[in-house]
């Protein structure tokens, strides 16, 4: 064997030797390394502040996890909230290999703080890293979580009190970062998991009232084969112009529609629903399909678990059309049209402008609205009067 060989397949060795580790020992940060520095002095603390604007001000900390392919993941540290100090030249900036996501932690009428369903966020998550091509194995989904309990138990005081507002909370941004900085298209040998948080109150300005959208089918957001079921920032900075467009409408967000038959998907920053009498004459609540088109959200699929324990009506998740909702609104047939997501829970829509037509929905009619039930079921989890197992305590 000659000498040039034997060192190649020496290095070759190291080499496999050296990703067994990280991939076995190292493959995940771990919360009981965990170094918290924390800041002084503390800001004003916010505990019952009114009026809060949606994501404007954060808390004191913030989470902060670095990874390169080398070194595998270092300690996760918990610091004072600052900017970031990154290379311009980083993927992130360039090629969008950039993830986030979002939830909430909610203080309850025993003053005990609450995450929904964190768990599933942290799937979402981890479902991103592995289309954006960031660290293979990535990493512990329960080590985060515990990570993220611990910032939030440091940052117990931003957890607004309900008061009059119940969508008081903190909001919650984990952000993931490819961070080598190379100009090549490729994936990333290096990262920043690091994670944020906001007290909020109302998503709207108008608080909880109702919602007019905005439709221009010539604009998608999603297609077939694409990453519209993954929350990356690159599928939110195309929507911004319609965005634009809404507001100059008098509409408050847009309605997104795909193909030739105008299938509805998502508005803004939220899924759909629709309650109506269905061509059979039965009362359905219907959502779009987990096809790739739309978020799997998780404010969708509680409302989909509690409106199916309820048993009172058919609850589908297919396709359906603008067509579909303009012939029911046009025989009465639809009762309710709402959105749903993390940051709004849940928004009632009473008109849709679509053709340069503004049609009306009869949303927030009558007495006692499916909507309306479902937020309060939201609400006394998120409170605690309610017992769940959806929720985990700090």
């Amino acid at each position: 064997m000659t000498h040039k060989l034997h060192n190649w397949i020496r290095n070759k060795i190291l080499k496999n030797v050296e990703n067994y580790y990280i991939t076995t020992h190292n493959y995940s940060f771990k919360h009981k390394d965990i170094e918290i520095k924390l800041c002084y002095p503390l800001k004003t603390d916010i505990l019952s502040t009114k009026n809060l604007i949606f994501g404007k001000t954060f808390s004191d900390h913030m989470l902060d996890i670095n990874w390169t392919e080398k070194n595998g993941w270092g300690t996760p540290k918990i610091l004072p909230y600052k900017n970031l100090t990154i290379n311009p030249a980083v993927k992130a900036l360039h090629y969008a290999i950039q993830l986030f996501d979002g939830l909430k932690a909610y203080r309850g009428i025993d003053n005990k703080i609450r995450l929904f369903r964190p768990q599933l966020n942290i799937q979402r998550i981890l479902k991103g890293t592995e289309r954006l091509a960031l660290p293979v194995k990535s990493f512990d989904p329960s080590e985060f979580l515990e990570c993220i309990k611990t910032l939030v138990n440091i940052e117990k005081n931003w957890v607004p009190r309900p008061d009059s507002n119940l969508l008081n909370s903190l909001y919650i941004r984990p952000t993931y970062l490819g961070t080598e900085p190379t100009l090549g298209v490729a994936s990333s040998t290096s990262a920043q998991l690091y994670v944020i948080t906001s007290p909020v109150g109302s998503y709207y300005a108008n608080g909880s009232d109702s919602i007019a959208l905005y439709t221009d089918a010539r604009y998608v957001r999603a297609w077939p084969g694409g990453v519209g079921d993954i929350k990356l920032g690159s599928n939110y900075a195309p929507t911004v112009y319609l965005q634009k467009k809404a507001c100059e409408n008098g509409c408050q967000q847009v309605l997104w529609l795909y193909g030739p038959d105008r299938q509805i998907t998502e508005v803004g920053t939220m899924n759909t629903f629709m309650l109506w009498e269905n061509c059979d004459g039965k009362l359905e609540l219907i959502t779009a399909p987990l096809n790739g088109l739309i978020l799997p959200g998780i404010t969708r699929l509680s409302i989909l678990e509690l409106a199916r324990s309820w048993k009172e009506f058919e609850v589908s998740e297919k396709v359906y059309t603008m067509g579909d909702l303009l012939l029911g609104i046009k025989e009465n047939r639809v009762k309710e049209f709402f959105g749903t997501g993390t940051a709004v829970v849940i928004t009632p829509v009473h008109q849709i402008m679509y053709e340069g037509v503004r049609y009306e929905i009869p949303t927030t009619k009558g007495t006692n609205p499916l909507y309306t039930r479902l937020f309060k079921a939201l609400m006394d989890i998120h409170s605690g009067k309610v017992a769940s197992p959806w929720t985990c305590e700090i």
